[in-house]
């Protein structure tokens, strides 16, 4: 399943170059993991139930194109990576510009966590299909579960 959303950007996106500022892009990357979430039957209210979160080992990005003060822009996410048991995986986030040129790309690698104890954890039954109907990165890979 491809999932996209199209944000208009907002005047503090943007920076004194009047390009859009480095962190928005990772902002606006959050933002989708959460509505993807949300899709796939996971919403906040779900991750509070579970007294679980999603945390980030690493972020990476890429920049392409510029964004400019006042362009709409794309944001996908891809599955780059899964553990067999669902408790770590990898996103790739693509950032596409009003004209529809690739813009920046961002890498992530995460885990769930329980918040109360603060260790990490596989995620509960109710979680365990959210990536189940992401689009796959054609590097895709199993991550190997920590001993």
């Amino acid at each position: 399943m491809s999932f996209k959303v199209t944000f208009a950007t907002k005047w503090s996106d943007f920076d004194p170059n009047r390009h859009m500022r480095h962190t928005a892009y990772n902002e606006y990357a959050a933002e989708v993991r959460v509505r993807y979430f949300s899709e796939q039957n996971f919403s906040m209210t779900e991750f509070i139930k579970h007294n679980i979160g999603p945390i980030l080992f690493t972020e990476e990005t890429s920049f392409r194109k510029e964004i400019h003060i006042g362009e709409n822009i794309s944001v996908n996410i891809k599955l780059s990576g899964l553990s067999e048991n669902n408790e770590r995986w990898k996103l790739v986030h693509e950032v596409f510009n009003e004209a529809g040129k690739l813009s920046a790309v961002i890498k992530v690698y995460g885990a769930w966590i329980d918040l109360t104890k603060r260790k990490l954890i596989v995620p509960p039954i109710e979680a365990q299909k959210l990536f189940l109907n992401a689009t796959k990165t054609d590097a895709f890979e199993v991550i190997p579960l920590k001993k």
